[in-house]
């Protein structure tokens, strides 16, 4: 009887990991697209245009999940969320990806019922002043008033790095990117904080973008990446694997340009990527031409990186920390064998 009732758990309990393991993929199948949650509107990362059209880097996760299962990257459904608002909309099945410059931190990775996928962008927390208030370092800012967001990690990292260095400050948070902007150019606050990504992507939008300099120090490590929900292993394999294709290419020397001519010419790691060898996209319950579509349509990491925040943007960041392993940087993917 014991035995009988131990296979019976055993077999109720692989039912339910199946279960909720086909759950994302078949929902978003029979929909028709991916929900994808991102910000209200950061350039470089998630920003939408004058026709209403999204582009960005957290952006292009989505694109690349969506030519993963459909083998077309247009099949996104984008939802603007706040920082407040973002692990909600993920927990509650309103998206099904949270692509949205979110730093990856053990607290959010254990009890939030989340899963991140991986690093798109390796970042950390800066301060932004004006030139007129004469500050050269960070250390200076004793005594400031400075704008944070709410709901972010700066929050905890401002009060650590102040506390730190003896030093006093006012926070006047605020619900969205674009509302600490507007304070900071108002001159409410004496120094906007966040990712340094975050403080170029504002200072563009800034009136004046050359009377706002951001200072040297980097006090904080801020891993940012896409997470999906806790549960479901088949959506969670696909969302990190769409990511790490991206990284893949660039390293196998993939591109959008390249790629279809590699599918009869290319070396055999190329060709295990491009789908021509193995089951790789099977294995995760898509087509085998998944990492080609991902590259054909959304393009390899360093593609993304340069068009989206690298010298083909107005951002204009070098790729520092986001360069490839073996280009001075930390990037570096696993391998699709």
């Amino acid at each position: 009887m014991l035995k009988k009732t131990a296979m019976l758990a055993i077999g109720l309990t692989a039912g339910v990991s199946l279960s909720a393991q086909a759950g994302t993929l078949e929902d978003v199948q029979k929909r028709g697209v991916v929900s994808c949650g991102v910000s209200t509107g950061l350039a470089g990362f998630s920003q939408k245009d004058e026709k209403g059209q999204w582009s960005g880097m957290d952006v292009d996760v989505c694109r690349a999940v969506a030519a993963a299962v459909f083998g077309d990257d247009t099949k996104v459904q984008y939802k603007p969320l706040t920082a407040k608002e973002r692990f909600t909309a993920l927990q509650s099945g309103e998206v099904d990806i949270l692509s949205r410059n979110t730093t990856w931190t053990q607290s959010r990775d254990t009890s939030l019922g989340l899963n991140f996928v991986g690093v798109n962008y390796y970042d950390g927390q800066g301060f932004m002043v004006s030139k007129k208030l004469g500050v050269k370092s960070a250390l200076e800012l004793d005594g400031a008033t400075v704008c944070i967001q709410a709901g972010t990690t700066t929050e905890l990292n401002l009060a650590d790095y102040f506390r730190a260095n003896g030093l006093k400050y006012t926070a006047i948070t605020f619900d969205t990117s674009d509302q600490t902007r507007a304070a900071f150019e108002s001159g409410r606050c004496d120094v906007l904080t966040s990712d340094q990504s975050q403080l170029y992507a504002l200072r563009i939008g800034l009136q004046k973008p050359d009377e706002a300099i951001v200072l040297p120090e980097v006090i904080s490590k801020e891993p940012l990446g896409p997470a999906v929900r806790q549960g479901d292993d088949v959506w969670f394999n696909i969302a990190k694997w769409s990511l790490a294709a991206m990284i893949e290419a660039e390293s196998l020397g993939i591109t959008s340009k390249n790629a279809a001519d590699l599918v009869a010419s290319g070396t055999p790691d190329q060709k295990r990527f491009l789908g021509v060898e193995g089951d790789f996209g099977k294995n995760m319950g898509i087509s085998n031409d998944w990492a080609k579509n991902i590259t054909l349509k959304v393009g390899n990491y360093g593609e993304s990186f340069e068009r989206n925040v690298g010298q083909g943007s107005p951002l204009k960041i070098a790729r520092g920390l986001n360069a490839q392993w073996n280009q001075g940087g930390i990037l570096y993917s696993w391998p699709i064998r």
